[in-house]
């Protein structure tokens, strides 16, 4: 256990500490980023869902939109699980060329 863990006094707090990424994904109409937030939670009662990882930005969003999203035991599992996530589906958002107007 590391030093903040302790912090949390009941596990209904959910204490989380937050890793941050970002990721580009081409596009024929253009580059996307995403960025990625991780929580990596003290404590959970399936040590398998340990890290939680989430993109700000959905996909698919024409059809059924989809927020990519993973689950692991470790950062790298949540980390490449939401990376798979953000390319199943084609981001269909304001593409940056079209953002000026």
């Amino acid at each position: 256990m590391t030093e903040w863990e302790f912090a949390q006094n009941d596990p209904s707090e959910q204490l989380a500490k937050l890793h941050f990424f970002s990721v580009t994904k081409s596009q024929e109409n253009g580059d996307i980023e995403f960025q990625i937030t991780i929580k990596e939670f003290v404590r959970s009662e399936n040590r398998s869902m340990r890290y939680f990882a989430q993109a700000d930005k959905q996909t698919n969003q024409s059809t059924a939109a989809y927020t990519p999203t993973g689950w692991g035991s470790d950062l790298l599992k949540a980390l490449s699980e939401c990376i798979r996530a953000i390319h199943r589906f084609p981001y269909e958002g304001p593409m940056p060329d079209n953002e000026g107007g």
